[in-house]
């Protein structure tokens, strides 16, 4: 007896060689899948008499009650590969979906090339929270994708000043014043900066322009060899003091653009027998739950990771709602410890 069985969608992929979600994009043409595959994969599927489940499809398109948290990957000390900031905002933001009626699905970001739509494509989540992103100008390509794409999504960081893009961030610039204006107030001229302050780290280089528009506010002019690239992590942190420390350059202060920087600053900085705060005075930002266990105990700015879970989780809601996304910035608060 013969069996018509009707072809599926995974027997395109198989004959294309590529996944089921470029099949599923390529036959409604997204622009996310080049013309030359796109074409390759309606051929097959005209050959193979493939037709659109539309009931299937009305389904996939209906609410999971899901959202996405996408972490990035971070070199860490440990094995998790997760930023410690992060750590309370994750805390947070499942929260928040709890007290909405919302699942959380928890994931890292797959830099390939379907990481950004494979969640709201196979109906996993609604929508998708970013946390992270490394070399923000090797990233921004895959922002552009998911905003082409129309994916709900908001993120964690720096305001995008060139896309519609829903961000909750922290007032970075403000905050940069703010601990710099805390070491001018205390005495110290002569600041170094360690992080990496240019558009590969937005936020470090908002915390870098607030930073030196303090200097120059108390009059101190802004010297750039005091200003040494780094990013996250307490080895950078190190490196680049350890750097300074070796090209001779005089500095009584150290603002280390991240709590985990601070960290490595001051490993550096004791090596070589200089005492904090009395020789040099160190500042970082974040106030992650190591910050006040470091000896001595790290001042620093404070980012609100409570309500910046609630706002991501409610304006990812609001997107998904159909309203128009926007930016929020949230003021960090000043923790006096005595390492300045």
């Amino acid at each position: 007896m013969y069996i018509n069985v009707k072809a599926t969608s995974f027997d395109i992929a198989y004959r294309a060689g590529v996944s089921q979600s470029t099949v599923s994009r390529a036959l409604r043409n997204s622009p996310l899948v080049n013309e030359e595959t796109r074409l390759k994969i309606q051929a097959i599927a005209k050959e193979l008499n493939y037709k659109v489940d539309k009931n299937a499809r009305n389904l996939r398109s209906q609410q999971s009650n899901t959202l996405a948290l996408l972490l990035f990957e971070d070199p860490t000390s440990d094995d998790s590969q997760i930023n410690p900031f992060f750590l309370s905002m994750l805390g947070s933001i499942t929260r928040a979906c709890a007290n909405k009626g919302y699942d959380l699905l928890v994931s890292f970001q797959q830099m390939d090339n379907d990481w950004h739509a494979e969640f709201e494509d196979t109906n996993k989540a609604d929508g998708i929270i970013l946390l992270g992103y490394g070399d923000y100008v090797a990233y921004k390509e895959k922002l552009v994708h998911l905003h082409e794409q129309g994916t709900h999504f908001v993120r964690w960081g720096a305001e995008v000043k060139d896309m519609d893009v829903a961000t909750i961030g922290c007032d970075n610039f403000h905050g940069g014043y703010q601990l710099t204006e805390h070491l001018i107030q205390k005495g110290h001229k002569q600041c170094a900066f360690i992080g990496t302050a240019s558009r590969r780290a937005p936020e470090f280089y908002d915390r870098y322009k607030g930073h030196a528009a303090a200097l120059k506010h108390a009059g101190i002019s802004v010297d750039e060899n005091l200003q040494i690239d780094a990013l996250y992590t307490e080895e950078a942190g190190y490196l680049a003091s350890k750097e300074l420390l070796a090209a001779g350059a005089k500095f009584d202060a150290l603002f280390a653009a991240c709590d985990l920087i601070a960290v490595g600053a001051i490993r550096a900085l004791t090596e070589h027998g200089l005492a904090i705060p009395d020789d040099v005075a160190v500042v970082g930002f974040d106030d992650i739950p190591m910050a006040s266990f470091v000896n001595p105990p790290l001042t620093t700015a404070k980012q609100d990771t409570m309500l910046a879970g609630q706002l991501l989780v409610e304006n990812l809601l609001k997107l998904i709602a159909g309203d128009k996304p926007s930016t929020l910035l949230i003021e960090s608060q000043l923790i006096e410890r005595s390492s300045s």
